[in-house]
């Protein structure tokens, strides 16, 4: 196996399982979050039935980032089958980094920062990574 691709295969695993510990944070903790991120101290529930229901709906977004993490693992292990979904999951990741855009005094801070630049840079460059890997 080549250098680049093993190098590859092990961005593609490191990646992953990011992303699914990111999103185990929401799908486990909900809007509070388990606190492996932020404090879930800056909660304040007004509305206990709406913060119900949109503490589901993150729940649901928290298991999205969990199943995409992995299938960055899974594709770490079958890259020759799984690279036009993870070339295809890359892009939908910086697409969806566009969106930050729309709360730009947030996107521009320290906090969100790092994350805006990887979502518009990284994957992209990762889904470039992937596509000439194939050719």
């Amino acid at each position: 196996m080549l250098r680049s691709e093993s190098l590859l295969k092990y961005t593609l695993l490191l990646v992953g399982l990011a992303i699914s510990l990111l999103g185990l944070d929401f799908a486990v903790g909900g809007i509070a979050t388990l606190g492996w991120q932020v404090d879930p101290g800056y909660v304040a529930i007004a509305d206990p039935t709406a913060y119900q229901i949109q503490d589901n709906h993150i729940r649901f977004l928290g298991g999205l980032f969990v199943v995409t993490g992995l299938t960055y693992v899974i594709g770490s292990f079958l890259i020759g089958t799984m690279r036009p979904a993870l070339i295809s999951l890359s892009l939908m990741i910086a697409v969806a980094g566009l969106f930050r855009l729309g709360a730009m005094e947030a996107a521009l801070t320290p906090s969100v920062l790092p994350s805006l630049l990887l979502e518009l840079l990284a994957f992209p460059a990762l889904a470039l990574w992937l596509w000439r890997g194939a050719a």
